[in-house]
């Protein structure tokens, strides 16, 4: 599992100008699900993100978890973060889960935030091409892969 996590202000996705979702001030995470990842691997993110320091505390240190703040959570399915890049120039998505059970993942993790105590927790449409608009709270943005668990 490849997931990008940004800090946001604020943020609304769209898919063929609807409005799907959108949240305020919290963390949006995109998600992209690798053939080999696990139901194991999903909680073991949803418990990383929710109590990741990424926020300022009110001695302006980054000490608060987006738990802390009360913050909302966007997840956004984005198979692209599972890009191989070899010798030429056209990245292969060969190691991205097949996409029901992507899809399953991506819901379950989604889930999971909400049973670790977020109370608003947005989603894309899997699949769509989504139109985000962001105000991006930094930047600051956090890369968190799959091999990260097991080191």
């Amino acid at each position: 599992m490849n997931i990008v996590i940004q800090k946001t202000h604020r943020c609304s996705l769209s898919v063929e100008d609807k409005l799907i979702s959108q949240i305020g001030k919290g963390l949006i995470v995109f998600v992209g699900v690798d053939q080999h990842d696990t139901h194991e691997i999903v909680d073991y993110m949803a418990r990383k993100i929710s109590h990741l320091r990424l926020f300022k505390d009110e001695n302006d240190k980054i000490n608060k978890s987006v738990l802390d703040i009360g913050g909302d959570v966007m997840v956004v399915s984005n198979f692209t973060l599972n890009a191989v890049i070899g010798s030429g120039t056209r990245p292969s998505f060969s190691h991205s889960a097949p996409p029901d059970y992507a899809n399953e993942l991506y819901l379950e993790l989604a889930e999971k935030f909400r049973q670790n105590g977020i109370k608003h927790v947005a989603t894309g449409v899997f699949g769509a091409h989504m139109h985000l608009d962001t105000i991006i709270d930094g930047p600051f943005n956090i890369v968190l892969e799959k091999k990260a668990i097991t080191e």
